[in-house]
């Protein structure tokens, strides 16, 4: 009986690690250094863990382009203000956001989502490496006061 307990407890931990270790951070797929902003109408939207994607099509030299962007868990998007009910088919968006590291690709990492009324509301993911630029109202400032023998 304890043996199968150890072995199952044993699986639950490896198997969790991998999970953790699975979830990517900011900087391991979005580039910091190139910020996009994108308008244009929501084609498609995933509303599913551990990011929620809105598909939009941007016109681009006169052609059409469709962007992934991804945000935050639909939970935090949800607690934010920004439902399903607010990013329907049709709805115009501007999208500020960072770029992929492979710049061909058409994914970004958004940050903020205005809509055509002004409403603007944060969509990144907290924590994970994006810029800290002020826009995530649940980040700490980054001001370090300078700990003993730092100058």
């Amino acid at each position: 009986m304890r043996t199968t307990f150890l072995v199952l407890a044993s699986a639950l931990v490896i198997t969790a690690g991998a999970r953790l270790a699975g979830h990517h951070a900011f900087g391991a797929e979005f580039d910091p250094n190139a910020p996009i902003k994108l308008q244009g109408k929501v084609v498609k939207l995933e509303w599913v863990n551990p990011h929620a994607w809105i598909h939009i099509e941007v016109v681009k030299d006169g052609k059409p382009e469709v962007w992934m962007v991804e945000g935050g868990t639909p939970n935090t998007l949800l607690r934010r203000g920004l439902t399903r009910d607010s990013l329907t088919v049709g709805t115009e968006l501007i999208v500020d956001g960072y770029q992929t590291k492979d710049h061909s690709l058409k994914r970004a990492n958004g940050r903020d989502v205005t809509f055509t009324d002004g409403r603007k509301m944060f969509m990144g993911s907290s924590g994970t490496g994006a810029p800290r630029d002020g826009r995530d109202p649940t980040e700490a400032p980054t001001t370090k006061k300078p700990g003993p023998g730092r100058r």
